[in-house]
């Protein structure tokens, strides 16, 4: 047995979770199947007044739906998949797993209401390890297995998947892990944090918090450990003072949320590390990784969740509830979707695109994700839930980081055809069960509304004004987000000048031929943009309904820029790897 001593504390064993035998494959399945039976024994089924809403959202729907028959699509519950074999970690990862173990031993000592996180915390980090050596040894393996983006499946959603573009990274220069500088700033006293990076954390508390104000809005200090995994960003952050103030208000005003932080701070640092560990062995040609990682279903579903466990901070009461976990598995789906090829191109292991799943249930999750932006759009949904705002606002900080490739590789020339459109045909959907007993997704003709409100008839009027070849397409959009949401009470202005210069612009660029200027052009303004109308979505008046709008229009508005930018074509790792 080795142990260690950590500030202070006693001598700590720390050598049960590392596999004794190395050669034993089938040993190393283990801590994947270990997590799913911990999330199969926490997790909540969906409540009854969850249900109730979700109930009254599709009888309101029922009445503005042409009438007609529809399609289902079936996606199975991830922690019903079989989990993967992998390879134990190699002699460096043990001795980083004996690391994180002393850590989260101190934390469980001191704070033992949160030794279900730090055990989430420590399988899950076994399993990147292990799944980081499987990547390496297995990669004589067919890169082809993804070449195809429609595989061998012929239904509706995977014959709309697009072709992915070529990329390098030359045509990423504009990613930056601190975003834009927001024009306002949310907090003056702090220039580290002055970004749409940092404001999206903000963003998603105040939202929760105008209807049910749990005193989360203001604590992002709690959980700025967490930009251990932004390597640019680090560099600005004085985690020792951050470090020193959280143990301390965990002395004077314990919170849960709050020393979950510390234990979601380690498995960001052990993240970084194990990915930084084999990207340089790679990069030093003593490993050849290829561009797929050996995550199936529920091994990509379970890591995505320590990710999020704290990131999107809940009331502990909700942690493990099934519609929570939908939300938070669902909003890291839109963040790889958006960042597929640059991880391609980098080495990412977490992403789904990447993951040894058939394509067929790739898009079907991505999907799912799309079913949730639209069901975050309805009032019905903000009711029951604190953390029911995380999608929608995740879509809307997406759209106006400039980070991503939303707008950049999104935009295709001639626009696919709306009518009978199977992505435009996707009804709202919580997708509660996609960790445990599965989603049905239905395709069916979508809701309109009869006729616009006052507020979005004048953005309307303003489309059809300056944009004419666009406004068609444009108002029926707002038919349609005014079916799911009902009549919109946001801020005219901002909307409008956030939708002309993204999802317009985009449009008016489809029109034209192929151009990547154009084109990255209005994806670099995205993040202009956004820094620059940040602070109106922080209205307490108008801020919620103005996110909602953007949400629909980011995420599910025809052409669907958001599922155009899925897919990857294969090609050598290489880059500023963990810029993102």
């Amino acid at each position: 047995m080795s142990s260690r001593v950590v500030g202070g504390g006693p001598e700590i064993s720390t050598d049960s979770l590392i596999p004794a035998q190395p050669s034993a494959r089938h040993r190393s399945a283990g801590a994947e199947k270990a997590l799913v039976r911990l999330f199969e024994r926490h997790a909540v089924e969906c409540t009854d007044e969850y249900r109730h809403h979700e109930r009254a959202a599709q009888q309101r729907l029922g009445a503005l739906r042409s009438p007609g028959g529809g399609t289902t699509l079936r996606l199975e519950g991830a922690l019903q998949s079989a989990p993967r074999a992998f390879l134990p970690p190699d002699e460096e990862g043990r001795t980083r797993l004996r690391l994180l173990d002393a850590g989260l031993h101190v934390i469980e000592e001191a704070f033992p209401q949160v030794s279900t996180d730090a055990e989430v915390c420590r399988l899950t980090c076994v399993m990147l390890e292990s799944a980081w050596r499987s990547r390496a040894g297995d990669s004589a393996r067919e890169e082809e297995k993804e070449a195809g983006p429609t595989a061998d499946c012929g239904c509706s959603l995977c014959r709309r998947l697009p072709t992915p573009p070529e990329r390098t990274l030359g045509d990423y220069g504009w990613r930056q892990s601190a975003g834009r500088p927001l024009t306002v700033k949310t907090w003056p006293y702090r220039s580290e944090l002055d970004s749409v990076l940092t404001g999206g954390w903000a963003l998603a508390r105040q939202l929760n918090d105008l209807e049910r104000d749990l005193g989360y809005r203001h604590r992002f200090e709690d959980d700025i450990l967490l930009f251990h995994e932004y390597k640019r960003v680090i560099d600005t952050i004085d985690t020792t003072y951050l470090t020193r103030l959280i143990e301390g208000r965990l002395a004077e005003d314990f919170s849960i949320n709050t020393a979950r932080a510390l234990v979601c701070g380690l498995y960001a640092a052990h993240k970084r590390s194990v990915d930084e560990y084999w990207l340089q062995q790679h990069h030093a040609g003593n490993v050849v990784l290829p561009q797929t990682n050996p995550l199936g279903q529920s091994g990509y579903s379970l890591l995505q969740m320590m990710d999020c466990l704290f990131w999107h901070v809940s009331p502990d009461t909700e942690l493990w509830q099934e519609e929570h976990l939908a939300a938070l598995l669902l909003c890291r789906v839109v963040d790889d979707m958006v960042d597929v090829r640059a991880d391609a191109l980098t080495g990412e292991i977490s992403n789904f695109w990447l993951a040894d799943m058939p394509t067929h249930t790739k898009a079907l999750y991505a999907a799912s994700a799309i079913a949730l932006i639209k069901y975050g759009c309805m009032p019905e949904a903000h009711r029951p839930m604190w953390n029911t705002w995380l999608m929608p606002s995740t879509i809307v900080w997406l759209g106006l980081t400039g980070r991503h490739a939303l707008w950049f590789d999104g935009i295709t020339q001639d626009l696919p055809p709306a009518e009978d459109c199977p992505l435009c045909g996707l009804q709202p959907d919580a997708c509660t069960g996609i960790l445990t007993h599965g989603v049905a997704l239905t395709i069916a003709a979508r809701p309109t509304a009869p006729a616009l409100g006052p507020r979005t008839a004048e953005l309307s009027a303003r489309c059809r004004d300056q944009h004419p070849e666009s406004w068609p397409l444009f108002d029926a959009e707002l038919h349609a987000f005014e079916a799911l949401h009902g009549p919109w009470y946001g801020d005219v202005d901002c909307a409008w000048e956030i939708l002309r210069r993204t999802y317009i612009a985009a449009l008016e660029a489809s029109h034209a031929a192929p151009s990547t200027s154009r084109a990255r052009a209005i994806q670099e303004d995205s993040g202009v943009v956004g820094a620059e109308f940040f602070h109106a979505l922080r209205d307490p008046h108008t801020g919620r309904e103005d996110g909602a709008l953007l949400a629909y229009m980011f995420g599910c508005a025809h052409p669907h820029f958001l599922w155009n930018a899925m897919g990857h074509r294969p090609s050598d790792l290489a880059g500023d790897w963990l810029d993102g």
